[in-house]
């Protein structure tokens, strides 16, 4: 345990990969996020379009699990889920929610709270439909987050389904689908020498506003 304590503490990573500057303030927070998941996509960064997600039901206790980003709308960030799993079982007790990207290679974070609610059906529909066939049996499949009593049984029920849209397209489950959050918190931080990180944050009162205050944060 002492060995591994040391590791951990002796881990003295510092980070020199970029700096922000003020003249980032001027830019669309939606804008200037695209900008950095395509440069984390083009440098090749692993799984770019992965972000923790964590949301707070009834219980007050927090939830975090990592999802996929698959659109950036001008709106704000869209993923895909069963909605009768515990993450949508607690965003229908409380839409408020938080999601964090993180990028190793490039020192960066970008860290998003804001308001969650279900993406229009054409576009769950649009992107079920441009799904692998195996992804859209799996989701009727899978009654995700609940209890099963081996492996087994879950196999069993992916081959049931099968034989039910044998020979037929697979319609979207109507438990399944789009969540889009929409963004009233921003933050861009790039990792600076002797943990002197740059921050730079984009706040609005609601969803509904165009006006973003704007501020550079202490590390």
């Amino acid at each position: 345990m002492k060995e591994f304590l040391d590791i951990l503490r002796n881990d003295h990573t510092d980070f020199d990969k970029g700096k922000l500057t003020d003249e980032l303030k001027k830019i669309d927070p939606m804008l200037l996020f695209k900008k950095w998941y395509q440069e984390a996509f083009e440098k090749q960064c692993v799984s770019p379009n992965s972000m923790t997600v964590s949301t707070v039901g009834v219980d007050l206790m927090p939830s975090s699990r990592v999802v996929y980003l698959k659109d950036l709308l001008a709106e704000g960030l869209i993923f895909y889920t069963n909605y009768e799993s515990e993450k949508g079982k607690q965003i229908g007790e409380n839409p408020q929610v938080s999601a964090l990207f993180f990028w190793d290679e490039l020192s960066r974070q970008i860290r998003v709270q804001g308001k969650i609610e279900k993406a229009p059906e054409f576009i769950s529909d649009e992107y079920f439909a441009s799904r692998p066939r195996g992804s859209q049996l799996g989701a009727w499949a899978s009654k995700q987050s609940e209890v099963i009593s081996d492996r087994v049984s879950l196999e069993k029920e992916l081959e049931r389904v099968k034989k039910q849209f044998k020979n037929k397209e697979v319609p979207r489950p109507e438990f399944w689908g789009g969540y889009l959050i929409r963004p009233t918190y921003i933050e861009f931080w790039q990792g600076r020498p002797n943990r002197l990180h740059d921050r730079i944050c984009f706040e609005r009162n609601n969803v509904e506003s165009e006006v973003w205050t704007v501020s550079r944060r202490n590390p």
